[in-house]
């Protein structure tokens, strides 16, 4: 029987007035829960509840150190909580869990990190003139919302939530309406920690209702998405009219580039990770695959047979052995199809390997994948010279187990192809060549640049794009904790009372000097 989720808000799980949400398993394409959804008034007393507790100064004002002992034990927490979060997530994504019960336990990191940088932040003192001491202060902002997609439901969640909470803001979160269980269980755990009601709230719903209502709202200081490019640009008219802050993590279409003096077989471990995982669903997924034509051949040869082990190997996301799960939903299996397919027919793209949706039974376990939204890990390649450029599978974010090859001969040739998209967010680049290494990620057009290696990850590393398509700030490291506060300037004479009865008297009878500024 389906499970019903309600909201989290107050500290306390409630009923939403909007419409109940069904919630699909992709690998089978059953409804196994339903979700309470949010509508504008519960938006509406949500964020009064989260204002009331920021000015309430119960977390917004606590110190520092407080802030990071909670955050430390919601690191524990967590951790103690995996087994029950690691299958939900799974069941929601469709992902296999080889691949979730590598993720999920990572998490524990950015609450972490945030917490040890809590307590070793220090305070500048400023060179102000006279007998000033200025120092700066890092205050929180208010009430926060952040917008969070359904590819990695709790590792975008934490990455955001671990530095808003440990800056004091209040946070709103809206998880994406395709996978919003697993982050309405953080309010149990947060709540245990030591978060206290009304800090941490949790409003699933689908963006043109529950969303709309959330960025739109005056007390809301600041908007963190991670979604759709084309979302991203109306979320930011809205935010941008309310002149709140803004950070949206967009799209991506990563170039990954294979120098002949790549270590061939290492290139294509990391071409299969970086493009397969999570079944492609990814931005910074390694979608367009430039390789020198020395090594061409000799790649396309081994990474061919990489994906048919793949291919081979596909079941039951709850299966360990299973390589690689559906996509998140029918609508998303219609939109890889129709891509590949019009690649195909225009004649300027043919495929290596796969290209179509799976149906059967898998010889791993016997799922039945014309049940769920299972397609191939698909290799194309152009049909001659470099027509594929042309094609919407080069250009588009796909969000699916796709890649296209293409050939070059120079590395400038190389550089040229790797930043010819609108997109700017992750690149790769092989090459044992460390000069080249430098050489070519200066050049490259994205905020992430992988060397012979990718989706590295790390709470203290920027992540963010370079260029508006892949989005604005970025998330983790120092950076991501200052954009959620405001810096407080405080001025403080030390000038003796004599001193400042004489210099400080603006308006005195007499014509003596007087300061200014």
């Amino acid at each position: 029987m389906a499970q019903t989720y309600l909201m989290w808000v107050g500290g306390k799980e409630e009923p939403g007035e909007g419409e109940l949400l069904p919630v699909e398993d992709p690998a089978t394409g059953e409804t196994f829960a339903f979700c309470h959804t949010a509508s504008a008034s519960d938006v509406e007393r949500t964020v009064g509840l989260a204002q009331e507790a920021f000015k309430s100064g119960i977390w917004s004002r606590s110190s520092r150190h407080h802030r990071a002992d909670i955050l430390d034990k919601s690191a524990a927490l967590l951790t103690a909580s995996l087994p029950s979060l690691i299958a939900l997530e799974v069941r929601q994504t469709g992902r296999a869990i080889r691949e979730m019960n590598a993720q999920v336990p990572s998490l524990v990191r950015w609450f972490k990190y945030y917490a040890s940088l809590l307590r070793v932040e220090e305070q500048p003192v400023l060179p102000t003139a006279g007998k000033l001491h200025n120092f700066l202060q890092r205050v929180p902002l208010g009430v926060v919302v952040q917008i969070t997609p359904f590819n990695h439901p709790l590792l975008i969640a934490v990455k955001k939530l671990a530095p808003a909470l440990a800056a004091g803001n209040s946070v709103i979160v809206k998880p994406s309406e395709l996978t919003p269980l697993s982050t309405l269980l953080l309010g149990r755990i947060l709540k245990e920690a030591g978060v206290p009601d009304g800090v941490f709230n949790v409003l699933p719903g689908y963006g043109v209702t529950t969303g709309k209502a959330l960025v739109q709202h005056s007390l809301v200081k600041k908007v963190d998405v991670t979604g759709g490019t084309v979302a991203g640009k109306e979320i930011g008219k809205i935010v941008g009219g309310n002149l709140a802050r803004y950070t949206a993590e967009l799209g991506g279409k990563a170039p990954l580039v294979v120098f002949d003096t790549a270590d061939v077989q290492m290139a294509v471990n990391g071409i299969t990770f970086g493009s397969f995982i999570a079944s492609g669903q990814t931005c910074i997924a390694s979608t367009r695959i430039i390789v020198d034509n020395k090594v061409l051949p000799q790649l396309l040869k081994k990474l061919k047979a990489k994906t048919e082990s793949i291919t081979r190997r596909m079941g039951a996301p709850s299966n360990p052995e299973s390589m690689m799960g559906p996509l998140i939903s029918a609508k998303q299996l219609d939109r890889v199809e129709a891509l590949v397919n019009d690649a195909v027919n225009s004649g300027k793209a043919k495929v290596v390997i796969g290209g179509g949706r799976m149906r059967g039974t898998s010889s791993l376990d016997g799922t039945d994948f014309s049940k769920g939204y299972f397609y191939e890990p698909t290799i194309l390649v152009s049909k001659e010279g470099d027509d594929i450029i042309e094609t919407c599978i080069w250009r588009e974010e796909a969000f699916g187990p796709v890649i296209v090859v293409l050939g070059f001969d120079t590395e400038d040739q190389a550089v040229k192809l790797a930043n010819q998209s609108e997109f700017g967010l992750g690149a790769g680049i092989w090459t044992q060549n460390l000069a080249q290494a430098f050489r070519v990620s200066e050049q490259i057009d994205a905020g992430i640049t992988w060397v012979n290696t990718h989706h590295r990850n790390d709470p203290s590393s920027p992540w963010g794009g370079a260029k508006p398509s892949s989005g604005v700030g970025s998330e983790n490291g120092t950076d991501a904790y200052n954009a959620y506060t405001l810096i407080k300037s405080v001025i403080i004479s030390y000038a003796s009372t004599e001193e400042s009865l004489v210099t400080d008297d603006w308006f005195s009878d007499g014509t003596g000097p007087v300061r200014y500024g």
